[in-house]
């Protein structure tokens, strides 16, 4: 009896563990289901799909944020690119120079500007713009900038900047020593190549261009101020030229030595002088008076 019992109950433990090795099979069989045809074990079709696609989609996407990446890193360094081809285009027409070539863009200028726009009317007020790049009338404006400019010391930012700009003139012009034109209107002395007038002009209203844009917090101020002081700059080079003084070419490369000394010391000098240029524009402080307490704590939230 005791013998009988105990063999039933190891058949019925042989039996047991038997069904459950075929039921650990079946779930083993279902969790590990073939994979559809023409795809890997343990990957769906659509992931595949999704994988080629992309692979292939990647290298499109990389060709589309090329043009991208160029624009932002020309934007970065805009400033850096005007100084590269100021320097280029002077070194240009300085190859010019130095062989003793007639350039076109002087003929042009003396046929279009002294042949075409002399008048009787026209000369006093282009004696009146190149006079405005004269000693005496940048002194007057310098002092100027020095009493009524808000801020650290601009009148001293402005006074080195115009010293370093008249000193890389005077060398350039010895350097060169090319002949002033024959058709004169004024007085003038001195070599011709670069003028000094459109160098001095676009040194000292180009920073104060410079200075506008960077430290003035009126937005309307900047966009009025900025672009008149380019036209009185265009206006002191052009009169240059109208007067008889200077060739075109000499202009230009005058502008261009000028632009490229002021990207150097707006980047070195003037920081250091003035301190970092604001951001943004900061919220006039009359504003800031009269907005009422409420209106702040709401538009915070």
């Amino acid at each position: 009896m005791g013998a009988n019992g105990t063999k039933e109950r190891s058949e019925l433990a042989q039996s047991n563990d038997r069904a459950e090795g075929r039921g650990g099979a079946g779930s083993q069989g279902e969790a590990e289901a073939p994979a559809p045809d023409g795809a890997p074990g343990g990957v769906t079709p659509e992931a595949v799909r999704d994988t080629v696609t992309g692979a292939k989609d990647a290298p499109a996407e990389e060709k589309a944020s090329l043009p991208r990446r160029l624009a932002g890193l020309v934007r970065r360094n805009v400033v850096a690119i005007v100084a590269a081809v100021c320097v280029l285009v002077f070194l240009a027409l300085l190859e010019d120079v130095v062989e003793g070539d007639i350039m076109r863009v002087d003929t042009l200028a003396y046929s279009s500007i002294v042949e075409g726009m002399r008048s009787d009317a026209l000369t006093p007020v282009m004696q009146a713009l190149s006079n405005l790049a004269t000693p005496l009338a940048l002194a007057v404006m310098l002092l100027l900038v020095w009493v009524f400019a808000p801020g650290r010391q601009p009148g001293l930012c402005a006074a080195l900047n115009l010293v370093g700009a008249f000193a890389l003139n005077q060398l350039l012009k010895n350097l060169v020593q090319r002949p002033r034109p024959d058709d004169m209107l004024v007085d003038a002395s001195g070599y011709s190549f670069p003028s000094g007038h459109s160098m001095v002009a676009m040194a000292f209203f180009g920073l104060l261009i410079w200075l506008i844009w960077h430290y003035d917090r009126d937005r309307v101020e900047r966009w009025v101020a900025c672009p008149l002081l380019c036209i009185l700059i265009l206006g002191i080079g052009f009169s240059r030229v109208y007067l008889g003084v200077h060739y075109a070419s000499d202009v230009i490369a005058g502008f261009c030595a000028s632009l490229a000394w002021l990207v150097l010391y707006t980047r070195l000098a003037a920081p250091l002088l003035l301190g970092p240029p604001s951001a943004a524009p900061a919220v006039p402080e009359a504003v800031a008076r009269k907005t009422p307490p409420g209106r702040e704590g709401s538009k915070r939230r």
